[in-house]
């Protein structure tokens, strides 16, 4: 690859998603079924939907987003309104594949070397440094404190998603939904270790709201599977 080039792509990375928040609504956007509105993500992140407008803007000056206009169901004929302005994905790649392989390898070798030097305790030390890092996400992004449980499970999804999990949330089945994980084959390769990490990290952000429940987490059989974690 020519160095200019990666350097160039670094750059546009960095300055587009290095944001988390902004990585969040661009994750967001891109597992939703259909297009969204700046509303949609405004109350999915909690957010002004000006501060909303302007993320989703900054991704479309980026290329990483797509603007269309569509008219509201049942609003139809003169006065009908301005049709409403809807963020889809572009095709624009958003990984780079050296530094992507870097980072798989990296977790890779990370989780070796926790089982060699804790064979025994490896699952725990994981779990407690997902808890400790949960709590510092957590005072972060200024998690909601005393919220209802759903309130506080859509919190959750937004962290994680801000950093890199795409994670959904079903409510009424206590469950989070991961289909896509930061960490690539080392999760499907380590699963005692990486998914103990997660389950921490979500514990930890439950923590802020007082919650007594401990997720457990599911691992999935394969990297293209979904991973459950169970509150």
């Amino acid at each position: 690859m020519d160095t200019r080039l990666f350097d160039q792509q670094v750059g546009d990375l960095a300055s587009s998603l290095g944001d988390a928040t902004r990585r969040g609504i661009y994750i967001a956007v891109r597992e939703a079924a259909e297009p969204v509105t700046a509303s949609q993500i405004a109350e999915l992140f909690a957010i002004h939907a000006n501060v909303a407008r302007h993320h989703l803007d900054r991704l479309v000056d980026d290329g990483y987003l797509q603007v269309s206009h569509r008219r509201r169901p049942g609003k139809r004929g003169p006065g009908a309104g301005r049709p409403a302005k809807h963020y889809e994905v572009t095709q624009k790649e958003v990984s780079l594949q050296f530094p992507a392989r870097r980072y798989d390898l990296l977790s890779e070798l990370l989780a070796r070397m926790v089982e060699r030097l804790a064979p025994e305790s490896a699952a725990t030390i994981a779990e407690e440094v997902g808890r400790d890092y949960g709590r510092e996400l957590a005072a972060q992004i200024g998690f909601p404190e005393d919220a209802g449980f759903e309130t506080a499970v859509q919190a959750v999804v937004r962290a994680m998603t801000g950093v890199g999990f795409g994670t959904e949330a079903h409510a009424d089945e206590r469950r989070l939904v991961t289909r896509f994980c930061p960490f690539g084959e080392a999760a499907a390769n380590h699963p005692d270790i990486v998914c103990r990490l997660d389950q921490g990290i979500v514990t930890g952000l439950l923590e802020k709201v007082d919650s007594t429940d401990r997720p457990v987490v599911t691992p999935h059989p394969t990297p293209e599977e979904a991973c459950i974690t169970d509150v």
